[in-house]
């Protein structure tokens, strides 16, 4: 059996992805903010007959710390982890930023999933056939990038900030699999599967509100998101990194993909994590 970590599971895909591996017997960590959904979550496993294989680490993704901590009580936990899921993301209308000085959505949205990637490397290389699988939407070309204000000091907007934030991934990915992928075997995937009807996680303005209700309307429903997730997390590809649109594979050759820019995100990233 084997051990998954699902960042943002308590809802829409990461939930249903808990739920499925765990009726397969396997372990499942699932890390969210809310302590009163994480009791969903274990006594839905509990009901089940799975509450040993149920682990919920309570923790607000968007503040380092408890990134850090929530990697710290999983690496006690387990000694090797199998798959790291990342899925947690929150739209705001509004700038935001965290009690730790950084804009929420790139705190969210990008540096915990860069701290979870790093952060727990050495229990994924532990496992037969590791994987990370970044549910976040790739494929977005490199002018969608504010390389001077990443934090988005200037002009916010939530969808700029959630259009960036998958961009960083992609490149997160790139730096990720080049560091990684030939010495620890560990596969990167980055997935977009298409507008799902999930909860939607944000603080909306009125406008903003009205656009995604129309979304939920139309959207796909989860089960129908899950299999290209699940196809990659049951057999991880070949390549340390391979990028998904719906299921269809994309080319991560192009320009979209730029090692160059992939270093100097990385570079600038450290920096961040330094408080430079």
């Amino acid at each position: 059996m084997s051990t998954l970590v699902i960042a943002g599971g308590t809802d829409g895909i990461g939930k249903a992805l808990a739920e499925r591996y765990l009726e397969q017997g396997n372990t499942v960590f699932v890390i969210g903010r809310d302590p009163a959904k994480g009791e969903e979550y274990l006594e839905w496993a509990r009901r089940r007959g799975a509450d040993g294989r149920a682990r919920f680490v309570t923790a607000d993704l968007s503040l380092l710390t408890q990134t850090s901590a929530a990697i710290d009580e999983i690496t006690r936990q387990a000694p090797s982890v199998d798959a790291l899921v990342l899925c947690a993301r929150h739209y705001r209308s509004t700038r935001t930023l965290t009690s730790e000085g950084y804009e929420e959505n790139f705190a969210l949205f990008y540096l915990s999933r860069y701290l979870l990637g790093h952060g727990l490397v050495e229990a994924l290389r532990k496992a037969d056939r590791p994987v990370v699988v970044n549910v976040a939407g790739p494929g977005a070309d490199l002018g969608v990038m504010r390389w001077d204000d990443l934090q988005l000091r200037h002009g916010y907007h939530g969808g700029v900030a959630l259009g960036q934030g998958g961009k960083l991934n992609d490149l997160l990915g790139v730096a990720f699999a080049d560091r990684y992928g030939a010495t620890t075997g560990i596969r990167y995937v980055l997935i977009h599967p298409g507008v799902t009807a999930t909860g939607f996680s944000g603080e909306y303005d009125a406008t903003t509100l009205e656009h995604i209700k129309s979304m939920q309307r139309h959207a796909k429903p989860v089960s129908a998101a899950l299999p290209p997730i699940v196809a990659a997390l049951d057999n991880p590809p070949a390549e340390p990194l391979s990028a998904f649109v719906e299921g269809h594979r994309i080319g991560v050759g192009s320009r979209g993909f730029d090692g160059t820019a992939a270093a100097r995100l990385e570079t600038l990233t450290e920096q961040y994590l330094k408080g430079s």
